[in-house]
């Protein structure tokens, strides 16, 4: 049996046409059932839905052969202990720094100074910042980022954008990209050796779908 760990919404989404490139379509709508692991065409094959920074901890204990992650959950997670050997292309967006319209963040980030920065992502966050030479306290949120410039409780938020609508809508300015961020797969190393008849012809497919995307019909 070969596990694959997703993710619920725009990845779990995004990845379904790699699947079907490997000949794999997965049986039941993970938004209608509200099952946790779900059938596919292929008896040797299922599906795991778990929480989007749970998919790197999965598949390195081995609670799922292979997932697939963003970039950013990757380098909060470490990556250890998995073997990464795709970019899927899928998902994609842009880590920024974003601050109030109102905002003077060019003299907030001078040199020496220091920064409330409220952000998910604190390890991306804490390197970015050091290599600017700008001093930063890190406030830990979960969601709702836009609130913490907007109330007082940050100067500035580290978070993800992908249309920048929704900083709009709540007086957001973008003033810096950190990285372009997409999804990876990650493999189980242990599974990759001991499954690899299996794990390998799927590594294959994806990429050839990469290079060669199904046209929509």
């Amino acid at each position: 049996m070969i596990t694959l760990a997703l993710s619920k919404g725009r990845i779990f989404d995004e990845t379904l046409p790699l699947l079907a490139a490997a000949g794999i379509e997965v049986l039941e709508d993970p938004e209608k059932s509200r099952k946790l692991i779900l059938p596919t065409n292929q008896p040797g094959v299922r599906v795991v839905l778990v929480r989007a920074t749970d998919v790197p901890t999965y598949v390195e204990y081995g609670g799922a052969d292979l997932g697939v992650t963003g970039k950013d959950t990757l380098i909060e997670h470490g990556g250890q202990g998995l073997y990464q050997p795709l970019d899927l292309q899928i998902a994609q967006c842009r880590m920024s720094v974003a601050v109030r319209a109102d905002f003077d963040y060019a003299s907030a980030v001078r040199q020496g100074s220091r920064l409330k920065v409220a952000t998910k992502y604190t390890a991306i966050a804490r390197e970015f910042f050091a290599s600017k030479g700008v001093h930063v306290d890190l406030i830990k949120l979960y969601g709702s980022m836009e609130l913490a410039p907007l109330t007082g409780l940050a100067d500035a938020i580290v978070d993800l954008v992908s249309t920048g609508s929704t900083l709009k809508a709540n007086h957001l300015v973008e003033v810096e990209r950190i990285m372009d961020i997409s999804s990876r797969l990650v493999v189980n190393q242990a599974a990759l050796k001991l499954k690899q008849r299996a794990i390998q012809p799927l590594i294959d497919a994806f990429s050839k779908a990469i290079i060669n995307p199904p046209v929509p019909t």
